[in-house]
């Protein structure tokens, strides 16, 4: 129990969010990382033998002089593939390629904001110099016929050290984690729950916000702050009443900061949703 205990720890990490709360978050472990990252390699080299097949149905009957220049921009096309796959997933609203959703695990900015497009692209573009490159520079030497030993040791053992990288860290990053500033944290898939807006609180209903007040924040507070309600961590709470009371001019006692919160969801959810129907909605609380 007690090393079950530690272990825990050793891989729990505060993530601070703008608003000051501590959302205590669990690394993905090493294991876990290569199963999401073999399971996209998968789909990767599913979808890259699909392009080949039908290019190869199209390009029937042209000769070698021909068909040399095609093949380079099939290589770049290989290229953008795997890259534009692992870009265009990571930098959506769930922060994960398919193979991290399949295994429980999600990209996360180790600020505690958003993760931004530039760490993405970051971390993404690093994992061609660590794996792809190298190992595709192998097999086209070995496609034709130029292979050598010691080019081919060489990046077999360069893309290991980079595998294995996250072995030697605490924090278990890659090196395009580390340049990038994130973490690769646990999500596990949850079943429907209690939603937050329809909850009957009677404190919470004396409660009213001003179009002003309820523009404070956006999209990603919203989220923010229907974490740390369904966490219903006391000091959380409190944190993030304080923080939002200075924010629109309002002071409430520590004991309502819970009914506070739930009015204040409620109402930026409603407000935001209007402003979605007319399709001006603000994405967090530095948007214009």
């Amino acid at each position: 129990m007690a090393t079950a205990r530690r272990t825990a720890q050793a891989t729990t990490r505060s993530l601070i969010t703008p608003e000051g709360v501590d959302l205590q978050i669990k690394l993905a472990d090493a294991g876990t990382r290569a199963a999401a990252f073999l399971l996209d390699v998968v789909f990767i080299v599913t979808a890259a033998i699909v392009v080949t097949v039908v290019a190869l149905f199209g390009v029937r009957g042209l000769g070698t002089d021909q068909m040399q220049p095609l093949f380079i921009v099939w290589i770049i096309l290989i290229f953008f593939l795997r890259n534009v796959y692992f870009i265009a997933f990571e930098a959506g609203r769930r922060a994960s390629t398919p193979g991290k959703r399949i295994v429980g695990v999600r990209v996360a900015s180790r600020s505690g904001a958003g993760l931004s497009v530039d760490q993405v692209i970051a971390r993404n573009l690093m994992r061609e110099i660590e794996v792809f490159l190298p190992l595709s520079i192998i097999a086209g030497r070995g496609g034709m016929g130029v292979a050598d030993t010691l080019t081919t040791v060489f990046g077999l053992v360069w893309a290991l050290l980079f595998a294995l990288f996250p072995l030697f860290n605490r924090d278990r990053m890659r090196i395009g984690d580390l340049l990038a500033g994130t973490w690769v944290v646990e999500a596990p898939k949850r079943t429907l729950m209690e939603d937050l807006s329809a909850r009957q609180d009677p404190v919470a209903k004396a409660f009213q916000f001003s179009h002003a007040q309820l523009d404070a924040y956006g999209i990603a507070e919203l989220h923010r702050l229907e974490e740390v309600l369904r966490r219903d961590d006391y000091f959380a709470l409190r944190t993030v009443t304080e923080t939002i009371g200075r924010k629109i001019g309002v002071k409430i006692e520590p004991i309502d900061s819970k009914a506070f919160l739930t009015a204040y969801y409620g109402g930026l959810r409603a407000h935001l949703e209007r402003k979605l129907l007319l399709g001006n909605r603000k994405a967090d609380k530095y948007a214009r």
